[in-house]
């Protein structure tokens, strides 16, 4: 994506608290400059990332024990059973892509992770209406699991033993991003299968004898399950950077506060416009495509995009809700720019209310008249209205975020932006 560079009813802390947290770090904030309330900031904020991503391994690895069940013994209900653990594993994950941006040693790793859309005809059989080949991807139709060898840009890549290393290395192959060998996205099409309906009712339909008497069931099984070891495996390595010692903690402390307090307004500003805004949201508005809805094998769009949003306020309160339903609270963004602009907090305060209404009323249509790919359809006047609602409120979110740099007196900052926004008429170029 492009670049745009910009001009530079919650509960407030009390200063007295978010001084206090602060106390014994003015040596520190001097030598790193900034000011010490927003060093206790930074501090809750590597604290909040921490948090975030413990949750989002708990429930990977509860998604990994429940794929291993289904393996063990293939069933109906096996098979159900997984398809619910990895929604729930959607769930603490989505909120975290707003620690991305802003972040490199996250914006770097998310790739292994959440990388989509795929071609999924790189990684299992397809039906014939997907076609046999593309312009733009030599291996669309490669099929890993029915193949033993790959060969590609000169080289030949033994498939004969699915092995990590190997899924690593055919991750985004070809230099073509729609490679996904790995990731939430990739387990979502082993366990759905591809989503044959269109704009109309339905999701993926994969059968559970697709592990079973299916051509290939031992491979399919066997990719199924070093993708859910794999996936583990990243969230502990992006985990392991907001930890003590972590890169993140070490980044953050060593450097001046206002750039790290950048990072966090980038965060949630980046995301908000150029990634749900534009790339998840506009884009498939603009082309009524149901192949760009993001979780589009499951039908869970609506709840990873209103995951994505409660990702932002939790950085802009300061404040995230564990799984096991304690609720983490600490010194906020929203605590800094109070004290520095009254009015604009309430405004960002009524922005985030407003957006997150959008996508309540997303996620309660999605539950009861139709899914995110039907409301996408040419012609569907009320669904079509119903996610531009949450475009709109995102988008007037992000001009208040932009009021935020300015009013922190922040170093340049620089949000992710899309043509779906931008440009609109380069989508249909």
């Amino acid at each position: 994506m492009q670049r745009r560079t910009l001009a530079a009813g919650f509960v407030l802390l009390p200063a007295t608290l978010l001084a206090g947290q602060a106390q014994g770090q003015q040596g520190g904030a001097q030598q790193a400059g900034g000011s010490a309330e927003q060093r206790a900031v930074l501090r809750f904020y590597a604290d909040l990332g921490q948090a975030m991503f413990e949750d989002a391994l708990t429930a990977a690895r509860a998604l990994q024990a429940a794929i291993g069940h289904f393996l063990a013994t293939p069933s109906e209900q096996g098979l159900a059973a997984a398809r619910r653990a990895w929604v729930a594993a959607r769930a603490p994950y989505a909120p975290t892509e707003a620690l991305r941006f802003g972040n490199p040693e996250m914006d770097e790793r998310e790739g292994n992770v959440n990388a989509w859309p795929l071609d999924e005809g790189l990684i299992d059989k397809v039906d014939p209406r997907y076609g046999t080949e593309s312009d733009e991807n030599p291996l669309y139709t490669a099929n890993i699991i029915a193949s033993r060898s790959l060969a590609f840009a000169g080289e030949t890549h033994d498939l004969s033993t699915l092995t990590p290393r190997l899924l690593r290395d055919l991750h985004q192959a070809a230099g073509v991003e729609a490679n996904v060998t790995l990731g939430y996205h990739a387990i979502e099409f082993l366990l759905w299968g591809q989503d044959l309906h269109g704009t109309g009712p339905g999701a993926g339909e994969r059968p559970f004898t697709d592990y079973t008497t299916a051509d290939h069931a031992g491979r399919r099984g066997q990719y199924l399950r070093i993708a859910a070891s794999l996936l583990v495996e990243d969230l502990e390595d992006m985990l392991a950077q907001w930890q003590p010692g972590g890169a993140i903690r070490r980044r953050l402390a060593a450097s001046p506060a206002p750039q790290g307090i950048a990072g966090m307004v980038t965060g949630i500003g980046s995301l908000a416009y150029g990634e749900l805004a534009g790339e998840r949201m506009k884009l498939g508005l603009l082309l009524h495509d149901p192949e760009e809805e993001q979780d589009c094998f499951s039908d869970n769009t609506h709840n990873s995009h209103r995951g994505n949003v409660l990702g932002m306020a939790a950085i802009w309160r300061g404040e995230w809700t564990r799984l096991d339903g304690t609720t983490l609270r600490g010194p906020s963004l929203r605590n800094l720019v109070d004290r520095a602009n009254r009015r604009l907090r309430e405004e960002v305060d009524a922005r985030f209310a407003t957006t997150l209404a959008a996508f309540d009323a997303l996620r309660q249509r999605a539950e009861t008249t139709e899914a995110y790919d039907q409301m996408l359809a040419e012609g569907n006047t009320a669904g079509n209205a119903t996610i531009q609602a949450g475009i709109d409120a995102l988008l007037a979110l992000t001009r208040s975020i932009e009021r935020v740099a300015a009013a922190l007196k922040l170093p340049a900052i620089r949000f992710e932006g899309s043509d779906s926004l931008d440009d609109p008429a380069k989508v249909f170029k």
